[in-house]
Parts: C-alpha cells; sequence; structure tokens
C-alpha cells in the first residue's frame, strides 16, 4: 500500500525522513523503509512525486527550496561530500556573499549528476575536522570554506575582501584563519589572503605606509613625511599617513586604507575624517586601498605622480607585482 496517496501514513518513519530532509529522499532510503521501486513509479505516475536522477526522489511536484538543494547535493555524492565555499559561509551567518548556486566539494575524481544550480569543487583535502554538521548536512567550517571560497575567485580582489568579511562579521578570528592558510599548503591567492588577514589584524597602515615609502624610493618620487600630526576639531591628537609639501603652502595628503576601513565604525570616522580635513583650501587629500601598493603599484605611483605634477613616464611591473619596476 505505499504506493498510495497516504504512503505518509501508511510507513512508519516515511513523514519524518521527508521532513527532516526537506522532501528529498533517496532511493535506498525510501527501501530501508519497505517502499519499492515499483511503489515509486506508482508515485510518479500519480504526478504525486519526481526523480531528480537515478537515485534521487522528490516527494512532491512543488519548486525546490535552498534546503532541498541541498540534499539533492549531498545526497547524490560519494559519502564524504562537503556543502563548502559561499554554501557553508552563507549557512554559518556570513552576510552580503550570497551566491545562487550551491557549493559542493568532493573527493579528486568523484562523480557527480550535473545540476543546474550545482557547483562541484574537486578537492584531496577531505578531512573529518573541517566539517560541520548542521539538521545533518555536512558543512565545511567557517575557515576551510572561507579559505576555499577565496582561492576560486577569478579576482584577488574578492579573495581580499572575503578574508575581511568572515573577520569583521565575527565568524572566526584572524589567529584561526592564518591557521588554516598555514595548513593549507599551495593555493590561489595564498599572498593575497595573508596580507588582508595582516591589514585586519590592525598592523595594515604601518605595513602599506611601507609599502607606499618602498614604491615611492623605486619610482623616484621624494618620500613623503609619514604619521605627521593634525588636530581634529576636538583638538585631539590625529596622524596623516603620508604628506608631500607641494610648495606655495599647498600639500598632498595620501590616507592608505586598509581593509578595516570597511568596518563601518571606521567608515563613520574616515567620513568626519575627509570632512575636517576637506574644509582646509591649502590640502589636497586623497584615499587609496593599501593592497594596491602591493598589487597595483603602477597605478599608485601613476596617481601620485599626478598630483604632484609629475610625468607620469612608463611603468612595468615584474610577474611578482611587489617587485615593481618604474
Amino acid at each position: 500500500m505505499s504506493g498510495s496517496a497516504r504512503a505518509f501514513d501508511e510507513v512508519p518513519g516515511l513523514r519524518a525522513l521527508v521532513r527532516r530532509q526537506a522532501g528529498v529522499v533517496s532511493r535506498s532510503q525510501l527501501a530501508a523503509l519497505g517502499v519499492t521501486d515499483g511503489h515509486v513509479r506508482s508515485h510518479i505516475a500519480a504526478r504525486r512525486w519526481r526523480t531528480v536522477s537515478g537515485t534521487l526522489v522528490v516527494t512532491h511536484l512543488g519548486p525546490l527550496t535552498l534546503e532541498a538543494r541541498h540534499w539533492l547535493a549531498v545526497l547524490g555524492a560519494p559519502e564524504d561530500s562537503v556543502l563548502g565555499a559561499h554554501t557553508a559561509l552563507t549557512v554559518l551567518g556570513l552576510s552580503g556573499w550570497e551566491r545562487d548556486r550551491v557549493h559542493l566539494v568532493v573527493a579528486r575524481g568523484a562523480k557527480v549528476a550535473p545540476q543546474p544550480w550545482l557547483v562541484v569543487h574537486e578537492s584531496r583535502r577531505l578531512r573529518d575536522a573541517d566539517v560541520r554538521r548542521i539538521r545533518g548536512l555536512p558543512f565545511h567550517s567557517v575557515e576551510r570554506a572561507a579559505v576555499d571560497a577565496a582561492a576560486w575567485q577569478p579576482s584577488w580582489r574578492t579573495a581580499a575582501g572575503l578574508m575581511a568579511a568572515v573577520v569583521q562579521q565575527r565568524l572566526t578570528t584572524v589567529e584561526k584563519m592564518h591557521a588554516v592558510l598555514d595548513d593549507v599548503g599551495a593555493v590561489a591567492h595564498r599572498k593575497v589572503m595573508r596580507a588582508a588577514l595582516a591589514d585586519i589584524a590592525g598592523g595594515a597602515d604601518s605595513l602599506a605606509e611601507i609599502d607606499l615609502a618602498r614604491l615611492c624610493r623605486v619610482a623616484a618620487i621624494p618620500e613623503p613625511t609619514r604619521q605627521a600630526v593634525r588636530l581634529d576639531a576636538r583638538g585631539r591628537r590625529r596622524y596623516l599617513d603620508a604628506v608631500w609639501e607641494l610648495g606655495g603652502g599647498r600639500r598632498l595628503v595620501v590616507e592608505v586604507d586598509g581593509v578595516g576601513h570597511l568596518e563601518r565604525e571606521r567608515w563613520y570616522d574616515d567620513l568626519l575624517r575627509d570632512a575636517e580635513i576637506g574644509a582646509d583650501p591649502t590640502t589636497v587629500r586623497i584615499r587609496i586601498p593599501a593592497m594596491a601598493a602591493r598589487h597595483e603599484p603602477e597605478r599608485v605611483v601613476a596617481i601620485i605622480r599626478r598630483h604632484l605634477g609629475q610625468p607620469t613616464g612608463t611603468v612595468r611591473t615584474s610577474p611578482d607585482s611587489r617587485r615593481a619596476r618604474f
């Protein structure tokens, strides 16, 4: 009788299984409850259920929820597969980085039935220590998911931003992220991720200022005065990252912002500082991202030269942009 419309009432455990797995079940799970392939065919013929692949069944005809797609991804893959990258990060609380498709991490060479909403990543690093169980589903930890997601980005800027986001949203710490990076081996954007974490940890501004001073020396630009003192509107001492005297009482101020400046409190303070400095007609102030001095030095040099009234010249960079040649 388990092929009838009353199957959820007639088959012990079926209703609980379907609820737990967002309407998705495997044929092996059904068989364990006494629901045969013939019963499944009866439900499909009656337009109560549908198959998604040869081994998976959805026990309704409505749209698939995100949780249902999670179950379809996991049940349709080898046992050690894990929901990771952006999918894990979203479930674990990261906001602003959501993706439409489900990201699944499988062992190298594993076969998974393709789905239009599924992204499959192969990995040699599938370890139980990296896995967290949430409502019965396996997800990578924040740290592992963040490193994977960042490494799989085509842009180093996105990788750096993701590192900042997981720490700034307090899902993990810089120390925990460093520990994972120490253990992960050679992955794309690893140096960028480390630099972004250094920015977040608070050493960013000083590190970026050193990078900026180095660029000036290499590019034959006069080095600026660093950490020049100014008084804010309340008379408190504040410091300017880099200052050039332009002559005639005018000056150029360059502020080097690490990713920590994206935090709401820093952003608030930065806006007020801009307003205070901008009120001085003798000061030209520009802001550059800390990562730019390391990864796009030619653009930074061209910008500074333009404001200093120097010819921009021709800029060449080596494959390692940290060793720029001007």
